[in-house]
């Protein structure tokens, strides 16, 4: 497969409602999609699930077309390639795995539809559907009866899991209403690194709410402050923006500094390190689940296919469309039962429709 060109589509999103964490609040998803022309005609999708500023990680959407331009699209131009050579092909470029990713996906994505394969069977499926969770960010007025009314219309529509946005002072009293009204709900919590080793005493209180897991409650370099923690508390801690790679996951877990590890192909650099990650977990008796970034339906499609691996024994933040955004621009991903059945389709399964790709996007950049 040789690639004959390379467009971004930049789009905005509007959400539903805002998504606020410890890092910030989102209202708009300002996203970048990847569109690969193979020199066969065949068109292959990607999404980076940078932001627009450097908040919840050193990537941004403005570097992100940076790096494609000058360093990662280059590398694979005028020549012969599959996705497998990507990762040593692009490997000089240190770090922004966000761009890799997308890359490797829309590189992926071609390659399979050219070959008729679903990208969950290229991965190892091991399912037909998935069990679906939902993430729930701090509500914008600070209000308990906010939170109260947004989970139960969750818990309404089936979801099989809740995870409550946590930072200092917004922790231990929604987490325990939550539990206490709806206490056979699997739950657990995430803070974004908000915290510190100074709060490790008061991140033991939530032991008392028999949670699924505490996810990344401190910076995302201080391993040592996460193995104290994981000796402290009873509840599981799953890390999250520590984790970057197969070799690095397997050292934390090694030190002790997270017993379940949540996989965003994004963060790892692409779906080819994902499954890497995943198979040293499943050998290893390690659960794994999969984080969700607010993507669009290609990301969406592209987490179920990776969810539906035998390793993912917990739900992940594989929502449904409607979760975050009145219009995707794919068709909807949707829930039965709080299940989402897994895309069998050639590639991603799913392509964007396109007039509302035309509606969406706010700029479009020719990168090769």
């Amino acid at each position: 497969m040789r690639i004959a060109s390379v467009e971004v589509h930049r789009c905005a999103l509007p959400l539903v409602r805002p998504f606020r964490t410890s890092f910030g609040t989102e209202y708009t998803k300002d996203v970048l999609i990847l569109e690969l022309t193979t020199e066969d005609g065949v068109v292959g999708w990607g999404e980076c699930v940078a932001a627009p500023d450097p908040l919840y990680s050193h990537e941004f959407n403005d570097a992100a077309l940076l790096v494609w331009r000058d360093f990662l699209i280059p590398r694979v131009m005028g020549r012969e390639l599959t996705a497998e050579d990507v990762p040593s092909l692009i490997g000089a470029v240190r770090g922004h795995p966000m761009a890799r990713g997308a890359l490797e996906l829309a590189i992926l994505d071609a390659q399979l539809r050219a070959t008729g394969e679903s990208l969950a069977t290229y991965l190892g499926s091991s399912r037909t559907e998935i069990p679906c969770g939902v993430s729930v960010g701090i509500p914008d007025d600070d209000s308990l009866d906010t939170l109260m009314a947004e989970v139960a219309g969750y818990i309404a529509d089936g979801y099989k899991r809740v995870k409550l946005k946590i930072q200092p002072g917004w922790d231990l009293v929604p987490t325990r209403l939550v539990h206490e009204t709806w206490p056979d709900m699997p739950l657990q919590v995430d803070a974004n690194q908000a915290y510190s080793r100074n709060d490790i005493e008061h991140l033991v209180k939530l032991d008392e709410f028999g949670l699924l897991l505490v996810e990344q409650p401190i910076h995302e370099e201080d391993y040592l402050g996460h193995k104290l923690l994981a000796e402290r508390m009873i509840t599981p801690v799953c890390l999250d923006e520590s984790v970057l790679s197969v070799d690095n996951a397997e050292s934390l877990i090694d030190y002790g500094a997270c017993e379940i590890v949540n996989i965003k192909a994004g963060r790892v650099g692409g779906y080819l390190s994902a499954k890497a990650i995943h198979d040293m977990a499943l050998a290893r008796g390690v659960p794994v689940w999969c984080g969700g970034m607010v993507e669009t339906g290609l990301g969406r499609a592209a987490n179920v296919a990776l969810a539906s691996l035998p390793g993912f024994v917990l739900p992940g933040d594989t929502s449904a469309s409607d979760r975050f955004y009145t219009q995707d621009i794919t068709t909807p991903f949707v829930m039965n039962d709080g299940l989402m059945t897994v895309p069998t389709g050639p590639g991603l399964g799913v392509a964007p429709i396109p007039d509302i790709l035309a509606e969406l996007t706010v700029s479009r950049v020719h990168v090769a």
